[in-house]
């Protein structure tokens, strides 16, 4: 049963149309199917260069290959044929022709690569992570999460009712679209296969990795410290391998989006300021997977069980940004300085500072968000709404400007 993705808004939204529209995102999150349930009733030709035929022919002769099949068309797993990419441009040049071609494919990095060399301002890119609780619940509400009074107020009368162990199912079980539309799914085979499959194809393309052993090790090691700066050398050392192909192969996991990094906010009135990224693992059921919480009861009650909620919180902000056709790189932060002031996610938007604290039980106070503060050294920002999001079962005022924000409402 396919459930339906709010990335279709946008791809459907004639002020986002390019010439060319791909659709990226890491491997499993379901970028081929809602492609083909976006044309599910149109006339667009789909057609897959998984099959060696029509690859053979993508790439040795594709001006005949795009002549065989006229646009619209939909072309999965395009990146392997880069050969076609000059020659979708020569058409969109020619023709002005919008929505002419709808790409999308499993190999993030080589495909990103053959569309910043090939084109540029022709395309617009969209990046697809797995379901969000929004999705899961059939919750038509598709904005950006922005903590001010206008957004919670939008957001009430369609904030789902997860209940409280039904969030930590869901950060156990994660968001790839196969172990929900398929509920009697192993999780275990499943991610298994992921894991061996991602290491076995995708990896191999980007990088020379001589031990896949070690690999796994590494992302291992990665998975245990997501919601932490980013420590190259105390992975590295972790892992048993040196700094520079630690640096490699953190940029495999960022070119396959497994990973995000979080930038620091920063600025010329805040002299304190850490400037080290924090990284996120995209997905908490393959972040479990790896560190091997394999039970979801053990994993709410475990050590990390607070890196666990975080990374949650910090992913579904992440895709509300993502769906709406947002690169969160321009919007969220996070802020830490030399004096052990934190704010786990900073959103800067419309000028304003919206700082979020992330807390995985129920019980919250105004202490909380002392480090909000140091926000409003930064006279050049106003210090917008934020809160604390948690596991509340209400929204309620915190103080004038900030709330406690149940997690539903992101």
């Amino acid at each position: 049963m396919y459930i339906k993705r709010h990335m279709e808004n946008v791809l459907n939204d004639p002020a986002h149309l390019r010439g060319v529209m791909a659709v990226t995102g890491s491997r499993q999150t379901g970028k081929s199917t809602l492609v083909h349930e976006l044309f599910r009733d149109r006339s667009h030709t789909e057609i897959s260069l998984d099959d060696m035929g029509l690859r053979e022919l993508a790439k040795t002769d594709p001006k005949v290959f795009l002549a065989k099949y006229p646009t619209p068309l939909v072309i999965d797993e395009v990146q392997y044929a880069a050969e076609l990419f000059p020659y979708l441009k020569i058409h969109v040049d020619q023709t002005h022709e919008k929505g002419a071609f709808y790409i999308s494919g499993s190999q993030r990095f080589n495909m990103m690569k053959n569309l910043s060399e090939s084109l540029a301002g022709r395309v617009g890119i969209f990046e697809l992570m797995g379901l969000s609780m929004r999705e899961l619940a059939g919750d038509g509400f598709c904005e950006p999460f922005i903590p001010t009074g206008a957004y919670l107020g939008k957001r009430t009368p369609s904030a789902n009712t997860l209940d409280y162990r039904g969030i930590w199912s869901l950060i156990h079980r994660g968001g790839y679209p196969e172990l929900h539309e398929n509920p009697a799914l192993d999780w275990q085979a499943y991610y298994n296969d992921y894991v061996n499959t991602y290491i076995e194809r995708d990896v191999h393309q980007l990088e020379n990795v001589g031990d896949e052993v070690k690999f796994y090790q590494f992302m291992r090691v990665v998975a245990a410290h997501s919601g932490n700066l980013l420590n190259v050398e105390g992975m590295a050392r972790d892992v048993g391998i040196k700094r520079d192909e630690c640096e490699r192969w953190l940029s495999v996991l960022r070119a396959s989006n497994l990973i995000f990094l979080l930038g620091p906010y920063h600025s010329n009135l805040i002299k304190r300021a850490v400037k080290t990224p924090k990284m996120y693992f995209m997905d908490t059921g393959l972040m479990a997977f790896l560190t091997r919480w394999l039970d979801e009861d053990q994993l709410e009650t475990g050590a990390m069980a607070g890196a666990f909620f975080e990374t949650f919180v910090v992913c579904e902000i992440l895709k509300s940004f993502y769906n709406c056709g947002l690169d969160p790189r321009n919007y969220l932060y996070f802020y830490r300085d030399i004096d052990g002031y934190e704010v786990d996610v900073v959103i800067a938007a419309n000028g304003k500072l919206h700082p979020i604290e992330i807390k995985k039980g129920a019980a919250v106070s105004k202490g909380d968000i002392n480090a909000f503060r140091q926000l409003d050294k930064d006279t050049a920002n106003v210090r917008g709404g934020g809160g604390i999001v948690c596991m509340a079962d209400t929204l309620q005022p915190l103080t004038e400007t900030d709330s406690i924000i149940p997690i539903r409402y992101v």
